[in-house]
């Protein structure tokens, strides 16, 4: 473990069956963790006894009256006041930056990824808003200038007919959606990059202006970019050998095998982007290839595999209601303004101007800013997760940090 937001390297992490290199003697948080287990195995009331002092320590002494059994044989609890250690229950976890030291809950990952807005929202709000406003203004002039008309639909076909225009509708779709998914993606690597970075010093409590994590994430934009790049092709793939069979056979039945094959398609493409996660934060904070990140993250994810799914879920789920809370009463300001309502009330399809682009542009910007930084938080924080409670990594985390107890043993 260094200093840097790269983190140790899962060469030597015990989940690849290597010793961890972690000293024989429990650390703090070891200790903490078996101290919780005091309880399951209590003595029977009134025979508890204060463990031997030891110099220093300011432990009370033992009640007087006879002793307790010596197997097992605590005698009363310490009276209130009395200073044992860190009291009854587990020792509270090291906490130097936005999230406690310790394996996470929900509520802690998503609080994590806030914490780290609020703490660094020069940072974060600055390359956020700068590429919410780079891509939304390229998207508005593809969809002004670009985009093909969609082509026409007969609701009454049937057979190879309707299979034709089912192709022909996905065909335009992709192209239609290519040039503005190309841009998004360019920006969801900067944003990806840049954060993951923050993050990983938010969670040492370390100061990050915008300078040091574009230093930290630049060498690393190639190979993400790769990353991001290959997991739509793989999906794509997919779905593609899915409904290949039934689009050769073109019937009816061609229809409901290729309609079968998509629905199966859609379970496998879920599976495989949960399972590959976490390679990217692992691709950023390990230094991994595309390859070693892919096969990081699946040796992470298994266990955990719902876990993460339901996380990763939730924040689907959040950011798109953030969004559209954002985005809707733009898009009725920009309808208003635009034609006069009209068109978007009565149902009918009209060809926007300028100022429905531009006011749902602004919204989009905005809503961006925001939905940006939670979902590359999660991520990250989903990743150190996993490794708490796989590896130990929050021993490291805190020598990282400095924190008193964890100094790194003498060899």
């Amino acid at each position: 473990m260094n200093d840097s937001p790269g983190w140790a390297s899962p060469g030597s992490a015990p989940s690849d069956g290597e010793d961890s290199g972690t000293p024989g003697q429990p650390e703090p948080s070891d200790r903490a963790r078996a101290s919780s287990q005091w309880s399951r195995n209590q003595p029977p009331a009134g025979q508890w006894s204060p463990p031997a002092a030891t110099p220093g320590q300011g432990t009370p002494p033992p009640p007087p009256g006879p002793p307790g059994p010596q197997q097992g044989g605590w005698g009363r609890p310490p009276a209130p006041g009395g200073n044992w250690g860190h009291g009854w229950g587990p020792a509270p976890a090291a906490k130097p930056g936005v999230i406690p030291l310790r394996p996470l809950g929900v509520g802690e990952i998503l609080d994590g990824a806030v914490s780290t807005m609020r703490a660094h929202w020069r940072t974060v709000l600055g390359l956020t808003l700068t590429v919410a406003v780079i891509t939304q203004i390229a998207d508005i002039l593809v969809q002004r200038y670009l985009l093909p008309d969609p082509p026409e639909i007969d609701p009454n076909a049937t057979g190879t007919e309707a299979i034709d225009q089912a192709f022909d509708s996905l065909r335009s779709s992709l192209l239609g959606l290519l040039p503005v998914g190309v841009l998004a993606l360019i920006g969801t690597v900067f944003v990806t990059a840049v954060l993951t970075v923050v993050i990983s010093r938010s969670v040492l409590g370390r100061p990050v202006t915008w300078r040091e994590a574009w230093a930290e994430a630049r060498p690393r934009l190639l190979p993400l970019l790769g990353l991001l790049v290959l997991l739509p092709l793989m999906a794509g793939a997919v779905v593609g050998i899915s409904i290949l069979p039934g689009a050769l056979i073109g019937s009816d039945a061609g229809a409901a095998l290729a309609g079968l094959g998509g629905l199966a398609a859609v379970v496998v493409v879920i599976w495989l982007l949960v399972q590959f996660s976490l390679a990217a934060p692992a691709l950023m904070l390990e230094r991994q290839g595309l390859v070693k990140s892919l096969r990081r993250s699946a040796k992470l994810v298994r266990g955990a595999w719902w876990r993460i799914f339901g996380i990763t879920l939730l924040t689907l789920l959040l950011t798109f209601i953030l969004s559209m809370i954002i985005a809707i009463p733009f898009t009725v300001i920009g309808t208003l303004v635009d034609d006069g309502g009209g068109s978007l009330f009565s149902g009918s399809t009209s060809d926007f101007g300028w100022p429905f682009l531009i006011i749902t542009g602004i919204g989009a910007v905005i809503g961006s800013a925001i939905t940006y930084p939670i979902s590359a938080g999660v991520a990250a924080l989903l990743y150190v997760d996993q490794r708490i409670r796989r590896e130990a990594l929050d021993l490291d985390l805190a020598r990282a940090a400095n924190l008193p107890g964890y100094e790194t043993p003498r060899s």
